[in-house]
C-alpha cells in the first residue's frame, strides 16, 4: 500500500522507520520531512496548508492509509476532511482530539465514565484558582487547559509557585488561548506510565508501557520538557495493573466516545499515576507520545501498516494472530527491552541556538540494534545540523533493560554538537529496585 505519513519529528521518523519495515507498504511519503526521516521514506518540499491540500495530496499520489503524528493538525479537523474524502486515516476526528486540546473537557468525559482520575477544578478567574490550589494543599499541579506542546504542566511545591503558575497562564496568556482556563489539580504520589491503545471506533489494543523522563535533569530535577527519554516495557506495570487499565481506563473510555456519538479511531495514549489505590489517568492525549514512540516502535513484532490501517477501518479484531493477541487486546511485540535517550540542545527547555553541526551520526548509526531518530535536525549539503530543542533520539534495544540502557549510553557518547545535553538516569529507577 501506499502511506502518507504527517508530521517532522522524532515521533514521525520513529513511525517513518517502523512503516517503512511493513512488509505491506509499497511507497512511504512524508512532506517535508527532517533528515532522519528522508533515509526511510520520500519526503518533498510542497507546501500544504489546508485541508483540502492534503486531501488533494492523497489523491494525486494514490494514498491508501494516512497516518498522523502531531495533534495539532487532528485537533484542527484533518481527519474528519479524510473521512469525508473516503481515505482511511489513522487519527481522531476533531470531536474525539479534544481529549487532548481540552483538559478540562476531558475530566469532565472521565467523570461521566467512572473513569479513575485525580480531583480538580477548572478555573478563568486566578483569585479563585489560587484559593482552590489553598485548599488542596501542596504539592499541587497547574494545567493550561489547551495545547502546550507538552509545557503547560507545572508541580508547584510551594504556594507561590502556584501562584505564579495560575498568573502565568489566566493573566499573562502564556500558551496563548490554551491558557484561556487552567486545572487546578490535586497532586497524585506514585510511578508514571504511559499506555497506548490502538482504536477502532469499538475495541481497543495495547502496546507495552513506557516511562518517560519529563524533568530536564538526572533525578528528575530540573523545569518540565517534552520529554528526554523514556524506556519500554516499563516493570512496573504488571499484567495485573494492564487488566485494570483496559478495564476500567480504556474501554469505558471508548464506550463514552461511543455515547457521545464520537467514532474514535486512533491512539488514546493514557498517561497513568500507579497510586496505592490504584492506577489514575493523569492526562489523555490523541496521539503517540514523544519520545514514547521511540523506544516503543522497536519492540513491535507485526506489520505496522496492516495494524493501523485496521484501526482506520473500523476492524481490529480481523488482525491476524501475527500482529494483535484478541485473547486480551494486546498487539503483539518482540521479548526485548529498549531505551531512548534524548540529546538536546543548550537551554533547552528555554532558549537554544540552531544550526550547530553534529558529529558521530554514522558511527552511532553502524550499530544494527539501535536507531538514531531525527527529531530536531536539519541538512545543509551532507551536513546535519541542529534545528530544535531536543535534537536526537538515541535508542537502543537487547534482551534486557540493563542491556539496552547500557548500548544506548555507548551510542550516545559517540555524538556530540556544541552544548549537547542529555540525562545520564534513563531506566535508572526501574535498575535501581
Amino acid at each position: 500500500m501506499n502511506v502518507l505519513l504527517i508530521g517532522s519529528g522524532g515521533r514521525e521518523h520513529a513511525l517513518a522507520w517502523r512503516l517503512g519495515n511493513s512488509p505491506s507498504v509499497a511507497k512511504l511519503t512524508c512532506p517535508n520531512g527532517n533528515p532522519g526521516i528522508a533515509q526511510v521514506a520520500e519526503t518533498p518540499r510542497v507546501a500544504l496548508h489546508s485541508h483540502e491540500d492534503w486531501v488533494s495530496y492523497a489523491r494525486q499520489n494514490a494514498i491508501d492509509l494516512v497516518v498522523v503524528g502531531p495533534e495539532a493538525p487532528l485537533d484542527g479537523g484533518i481527519a474528519d476532511a479524510f473521512r469525508a474524502a473516503a481515505i482511511p486515516i489513522f487519527g481522531p476526528v476533531k470531536a474525539g482530539a479534544r481529549i487532548e486540546s481540552s483538559k478540562a473537557w476531558a475530566k469532565e468525559l472521565m467523570a461521566s465514565a467512572g473513569i479513575p482520575t485525580a480531583r480538580a477544578r477548572t478555573f478563568t478567574d486566578p483569585a479563585e484558582a489560587k484559593e482552590f490550589a489553598r485548599q488542596l494543599g501542596l504539592p499541587v499541579v497547574i494545567k493550561a487547559d489547551g495545547l502546550a506542546a507538552g509545557k503547560g504542566v507545572t508541580v508547584a511545591l510551594t504556594r507561590q509557585e502556584a501562584g505564579r503558575a495560575i498568573d502565568e497562564n489566566l493573566v499573562e496568556s502564556r500558551f496563548g488561548d490554551s491558557s484561556a482556563k487552567v486545572l487546578v489539580e490535586e497532586f497524585m504520589e506514585g510511578e508514571e506510565a504511559s499506555v497506548f491503545g490502538l482504536c477502532d471506533g469499538v475495541d481497543v489494543y495495547t502496546l507495552p508501557a513506557a516511562q518517560d523522563h519529563k524533568r530536564v535533569r538526572d533525578n528528575d530535577e530540573g523545569p518540565n520538557t517534552g520529554g528526554m527519554g523514556a524506556y519500554a516495557p516499563a516493570p512496573v506495570y504488571t499484567n495485573g495493573i494492564a487488566d485494570i487499565v483496559r478495564r476500567e481506563v480504556l474501554q469505558p473510555l471508548v464506550d463514552e466516545f461511543r455515547r457521545r456519538g464520537i467514532d474514535y479511531r486512533g491512539v488514546i495514549f493514557a498517561g497513568l499515576m500507579l497510586t496505592q489505590h490504584g492506577p489514575k489517568v493523569i492526562e489523555f492525549n490523541c496521539r503517540f507520545g514523544d519520545p514514547e514512540t521511540q523506544v516503543l516502535m522497536p519492540l513491535i513484532e507485526g506489520d505496522l501498516a496492516l495494524l493501523l490501517l485496521a484501526c482506520a477501518e473500523g476492524r481490529l479484531k480481523s488482525l491476524p494472530e501475527s500482529i494483535a493477541n484478541h485473547a486480551d487486546s494486546t498487539i503483539r511485540t518482540r521479548p526485548l527491552s529498549a531505551t531512548t535517550v534524548v540529546l538536546a540542545s543548550a537551554g533547552y527547555p528555554g532558549d537554544y541556538t540552531k544550526g550547530l553541526p553534529i558529529t558521530g551520526l554514522d558511527a552511532a548509526n553502524a550499530d544494527k540494534n539501535a536507531v538514531i531518530f531525527h527529531a530536531g535536525t536539519t541538512r545543509d549539503n551532507n551536513q546535519v545540523l541542529t534545528a530544535g530543542g531536543r535534537v536526537l533520539a538515541v535508542t537502543a534495544w537487547d534482551t534486557t533493560l540493563p542491556k539496552s540502557q547500557a548500548r544506548a549510553y555507548e551510542l550516545v557518547r559517540r555524538i556530540s554538537f556544541d552544548g549537547c545535553h542529555y540525562r545520564s538516569d534513563i531506566a535508572a529507577k526501574a535498575l535501581n529496585k
